[in-house]
């Protein structure tokens, strides 16, 4: 496998004096990309938020670094290791930046040394890989533009986490966030006010227990307590867009509107598709979008 890094990062210039945010695998080893691959035999440092965990990786692919060439520099130390770096940059070195798992300040640590070092004048070059934003993005089915909102993790505190979703209700936009196992459940629960609005759910992407589904918001709590197994693990969301009103729901308008200043939003919507035929889906969108706080009812 080195062999191959090697040859085909060949071509490709790796200036010296530069960080390089490199991309890790976020559960399968496979994922490594050959370019990170070259360049972790080719640097002179080593950034990680954990050194252990880097040089465990680094040896599965019989790469070898000496232990002098690993500098920690996770959320806790982040603005003084970067002095650090700037130090190593300074004479000359090629430092890579590594996270736990994924692409480097994205939820992780990372954007304050990339900002440090762009401040001291030296060069940062992105090693790109494994996300796991973009690969339920890319399963989710999303139907809308092509745009989404990325809101890392939610709050841990119930009410802001709440305020949050409520806030969430009145985004047209696909949205991408983020969450641990021992959170989860609440969360799911938290959720049930988005009502029929689609959900992606990937659960520990990448990996051997990998899971993928999509439901309504409303149904997540009740998937995950249908297999205790489901709680375990990382997890990233996505949800989908709201749906947009097709054009020639006139009629089923005016009845919502009828219905929803007199009933809560799920009755109002449930009467109005059942009186006027158009779909629920595309009417509980256009109840969000009439009533802000419709997602509470």
């Amino acid at each position: 496998m080195l062999a191959a890094a090697h040859d085909a990062s060949a071509a490709q210039a790796h200036p010296t004096a530069c960080l390089y945010v490199l991309a890790t695998p976020i559960g399968n080893l496979a994922d490594m990309g050959l370019r990170a691959l070259h360049l972790l035999t080719l640097v002179d440092a080593l950034a990680c938020e954990d050194t252990r965990h880097s040089q465990a990786l680094l040896r599965s692919y019989g790469v070898s670094q000496p232990s002098s060439a690993f500098l920690a520099l996770h959320q806790h130390n982040e603005t003084g290791a970067a002095e650090d770096v700037i130090v190593r940059l300074q004479s000359g070195q090629r430092v890579a930046y590594l996270s736990d798992a994924g692409t480097p300040a994205i939820s992780d640590p990372g954007a304050k040394l990339v900002a440090a070092v762009q401040a001291a004048g030296f060069r940062v070059i992105p090693i790109p890989g494994a996300s796991s934003v973009t690969a339920l993005l890319s399963v989710s089915g999303c139907q809308g533009d092509g745009s989404f909102v990325f809101l890392g993790f939610l709050a841990s505190k119930a009410l802001e986490r709440q305020t949050a979703i409520q806030a969430m209700a009145q985004e047209a936009r696909t949205q991408v966030f983020l969450e641990a196992p021992h959170r989860i459940q609440a969360l799911a629960k938290d959720l049930a006010v988005l009502g029929e609005r689609d959900l992606g759910v990937g659960r520990e992407l990448t990996k051997q227990f990998e899971e993928v589904a999509r439901m309504p918001a409303c149904a997540f709590a009740a998937w995950l307590e249908a297999n205790p197994h489901r709680a375990k693990g990382e997890f990233v969301l996505v949800l989908h867009p709201l749906a947009i009103a097709a054009p020639g729901l006139g009629e089923a308008e005016r009845v919502l509107d009828l219905l929803l200043a007199e009933l809560p939003t799920k009755s109002a919507v449930r009467l109005a598709a059942q009186i006027s035929g158009a779909p629920r889906n595309a009417l509980y969108a256009l109840a969000l979008q009439k009533k802000p706080d419709a997602s509470s009812d």
